[in-house]
């Protein structure tokens, strides 16, 4: 890992991979210390912020094992029910030499990880337990995708919170509250939550 200071009351921890951030992150965010404020993990990085305490949280950060954090399957999943209809999940079948039938099995029979949030309140980038869902972006970007719209693109699944431009590749879509300002969190999707798919 290398470690950046962030101004005065914060250090980004950057680490080698995806798979290595959500390890560390989960073991950071379940034995947090009293002078960590907040955890914001992304691809490759985890920003903590502190109350000014730089030193003592450096050695806790560096002293994490995350082979002593709870593993995350053991939290209730988050449920997102669909109607498999995207625009593209034609292409997407065709992309991973699925048909379609095969391509909505392989995305609800599989359990998702929030690995982090971003792009818009409420998006969570979702990682799958295989590759077999890999695709591409789309070649061009749609300049308003509905919103609660569900996604491909790269090694993630993602859910649209609301309408906006977008170039992932579309299969469904759900009525699952993503975003909600008068419910704590606000985000239905937290960063480690695990998620699973339902087809309508």
């Amino acid at each position: 890992m290398i470690i950046h200071d962030c101004g005065d009351h914060a250090l980004l921890v950057e680490y080698s991979d995806l798979a290595e951030t959500m390890t560390y992150y989960r073991s950071l965010a379940q034995s947090p210390i009293d002078e960590v404020e907040d955890l914001v993990p992304a691809a490759r990085t985890v920003l903590v912020r502190h109350n000014g305490n730089r030193d003592r949280v450096l050695d806790w950060v560096r002293t994490k094992d995350p082979a002593n954090s709870t593993a995350a399957e053991n939290s209730e999943p988050v449920v997102i029910v669909v109607s498999y209809n995207g625009e593209d999940l034609g292409d997407v079948a065709e992309a991973t030499s699925m048909s379609v039938d095969e391509v909505i099995r392989a995305h609800t029979e599989q359990t998702w990880t929030v690995a982090f949030g971003g792009f818009a309140p409420g998006f969570g980038y979702l990682v799958g337990e295989n590759d077999r869902l890999h695709v591409p972006r789309r070649n061009t970007p749609r300049t308003k995708v509905p919103a609660g719209s569900v996604g491909l693109a790269g090694e993630f699944s993602g859910i649209y919170p609301r309408s906006s431009p977008g170039g992932w590749q579309l299969i469904g879509r759900t009525d699952a509250p993503l975003w909600d300002v008068h419910r704590d969190p606000p985000a239905l999707l937290q960063p480690g939550a695990t998620v699973r798919f339902e087809q309508r």
